[in-house]
């Protein structure tokens, strides 16, 4: 499943199970409901052509089918994220950053979070090229 990009639908049903665990279609459909209508069958059908492209995981061993990705949270998110840095920004980094911040008020806590990953990445480079010399 190298190429595997999933729709903005699957996402958000991997996004659900990423974050609460193997669940059944009306724990999903539910969650759904939480921000916009979705029907139960919609749910259920997209679920089952996940499980069929072997996007999700099903135990059927149960009365009620219970769902996991088989697809890797962090993987994944590096996979989209690089594609939407590739298309969108042309690969660059500072460009999606700069643009970030300039449609977003961002609070003093995210600022500060900022700062501490660019020290991060300064340090990590610095260490990389100390060990290279």
């Amino acid at each position: 499943m190298k190429k595997y990009n999933p729709t903005e639908t699957e996402l958000e049903i991997l996004q659900i199970l990423w974050k609460s665990g193997p669940s059944t279609v009306r724990f999903i459909n539910d969650k759904q409901n939480e921000n916009k209508e979705v029907g139960y069958t919609t749910t259920l059908k997209i679920m089952q052509i996940m499980a069929e492209k072997g996007v999700l995981k099903v135990n059927k061993d149960s009365r009620q089918h219970i769902y996991t990705p088989a697809l890797d949270e962090e993987e994944t998110k590096n996979k989209l994220l690089d594609g939407f840095l590739k298309k969108t920004f042309s690969g660059s980094a500072m460009k999606m950053v700069m643009q970030a911040l300039g449609n977003h008020n961002p609070s003093q806590q995210e600022l500060d979070e900022i700062k501490n990953l660019i020290n991060e990445i300064e340090n990590q480079s610095a260490n990389r090229q100390d060990k290279s010399k």
